[in-house]
């Protein structure tokens, strides 16, 4: 399927969603589900996996060994690094006392939000625009817009501009861009 648009799939891949934005590229030995949605422009790298109900944006990047899981979405540019991974049930069990997927909690990712190589998100969260999450990191609570957060669990270590420089004190970056805080739990707001 989504021969349609310029859509690119590797033949080793398996694309059996038809929502897949123009442009898009799904590589080698990823797998994209029925009713899963990719924008256009998309890299979708290798041994990617995203599930039915996922919703990607415009312009997101997956890289290699990305999981992506029902009730996920992912905004306009995004960068989702190498092995990081989302959950959707903050209870998993099997068998009997497996939860049905209407209890699945939603995650969303803000648009130009980075999330760094092996990262978790725990399912339920908000990380907002122009977050970074550190690689490695394990992240339980929402994240505050252009803040860098890192550890286990992730807490705010800094600030960051939408260009990826770290932000100063005043709030400024070299770049010239300038913020101010909205309040510590939804962060920064470009002047």
């Amino acid at each position: 399927m989504a021969a349609q648009r310029n859509v690119f799939v590797h033949a080793q891949a398996l694309c059996e969603s038809e929502r897949v934005g123009a442009g898009t590229r799904i590589w080698a030995f990823a797998h994209v589900m029925k009713d899963a949605v990719l924008g256009a422009d998309c890299n979708i790298g290798d041994h990617a996996f995203v599930e039915s109900g996922a919703r990607l944006g415009d312009r997101v990047t997956v890289k290699n060994g990305v999981q992506i899981y029902d009730k996920v979405v992912v905004e306009d540019d995004v960068f989702l690094g190498p092995g990081m991974v989302f959950t959707n049930d903050r209870v998993p069990r099997s068998g009997p006392f497996k939860n049905p997927p209407d209890r699945f909690l939603a995650t969303h990712v803000k648009r130009g939000a980075s999330i760094g190589a092996h990262a978790t998100l725990v399912c339920g969260i908000v990380v907002r625009e122009g977050a970074l999450v550190g690689a490695g990191s394990v992240v339980t609570r929402d994240v505050p817009a252009h803040a860098v957060v890192a550890g286990n669990p992730a807490r705010r270590i800094g600030w960051i501009c939408a260009c990826g420089g770290r932000l100063a004190a005043d709030l400024a970056c070299a770049c010239g861009r300038r913020y101010r805080l909205v309040d510590p739990q939804a962060g920064l707001a470009p002047l």
